[in-house]
């Protein structure tokens, strides 16, 4: 499938990525992005630099909130939205409000525009919104009990999806990431932060005692999810997005030593509320509704990540 796509959160992490992914692939793209300064807007005009040229992309800066979407929405054959409040640990008190303008607010009002449009809705949710849970792994059918205002929210917006899909027959598909990374990747997340320190000679800081596991999901695995997504002729499903990588973060620290030749000093901290012990995606449903398979391991992912670090800082 190829057509015109709306990409929200077009400037970040995995949006940048998807934008060029889409274009590579014949689409036509317009993304949206408002460059909150979560973290440096700059590096956001970077990532989306490489597409400036490109007769099959355009940018428009602007808030969800506040733009006109109706117009944006003309033409497009799939909406992916990426654009959200990231960060478990900041979503906290005052900065609450924030992750509900921008991951509650802003999904209802790309609802509402797009809800008697036809337009097929990829949504990208997080392994956040099963919570702490022991059951592993984690399937889509398990009850969610998000441990933090940020899961919370982006249960909330799924929530929201299927509203629009009941009442107004949106179709849309929800993709739940398991702790996506690669180049590119926020400089507030672990393994950018681990990266930086091995390599400049910094400290290493860990929240609670390094033995808890994530499933990571390099950042390309995850822009194929989003692209099986778009082809996918049902009216509504939500489907696990994991690298097939559980390790712990210790696992990782070693990876990194071997990898850049550094051997920073590791601090270990209190446990940051809101952080879970595990993840770890059972994405057998993804595999056999979407034929999603990840393809890159940590370590490979990882190296392309450092070599990416290198190259940008």
């Amino acid at each position: 499938m190829s057509g015109k796509a709306l990409v929200t959160g077009a400037a970040g992490f995995i949006g940048s990525h998807l934008c060029e992914r889409l274009v590579s692939d014949g689409w036509s793209v317009t993304g949206i992005d408002s460059f909150t300064d979560y973290y440096d807007p700059q590096r956001k005009r970077m990532h989306i630099s490489g597409l400036a040229g490109s007769k099959s992309f355009s940018l428009v800066e602007e808030d969800l909130n506040s733009c006109d979407l109706a117009a944006h929405l003309e033409g497009v054959s799939c909406v992916f939205h990426l654009a959200a409040q990231a960060g478990v640990r900041r979503s906290w008190g005052a900065e609450f409000s924030h992750y509900i303008d921008s991951n509650i607010l802003a999904t209802q009002k790309l609802l509402e525009a797009m809800k008697d449009t036809g337009i097929p809705l990829v949504y990208s949710s997080s392994s956040s919104v099963y919570g702490d849970t022991r059951d592993l792994p984690m399937r889509e059918d398990h009850v969610t009990s998000p441990v933090s205002p940020y899961g919370a929210t982006k249960l909330s917006a799924e929530h929201l999806c299927e509203l629009y899909r009941v009442n107004f027959g949106q179709r849309y598909v929800a993709l739940r990431y398991f702790t996506v990374y690669g180049p590119r990747q926020r400089p507030d997340m672990a393994f950018s932060r681990f990266i930086k320190a091995a390599l400049g000679g910094g400290e290493i800081e860990v929240y609670g005692d390094g033995k808890q596991t994530r499933d990571f999901t390099f950042v390309f695995d995850a822009l194929e999810a989003n692209v099986l997504a778009s082809r996918y002729e049902g009216d509504w499903n939500i489907f696990n997005v994991g690298g097939g990588s559980r390790s712990s973060v210790l696992d990782v620290i070693e990876i990194i030593r071997r990898e850049t030749g550094g051997d920073p000093p590791v601090r270990f901290m209190e446990k940051a509320r809101g952080d879970v012990l595990d993840t770890w995606a059972d994405t057998t449903k993804a595999a056999g509704e979407l034929g999603f398979s990840p393809t890159t391991g940590l370590e490979e992912g990882l190296r392309r990540e450092i070599e990416w670090y290198r190259d940008h800082s």
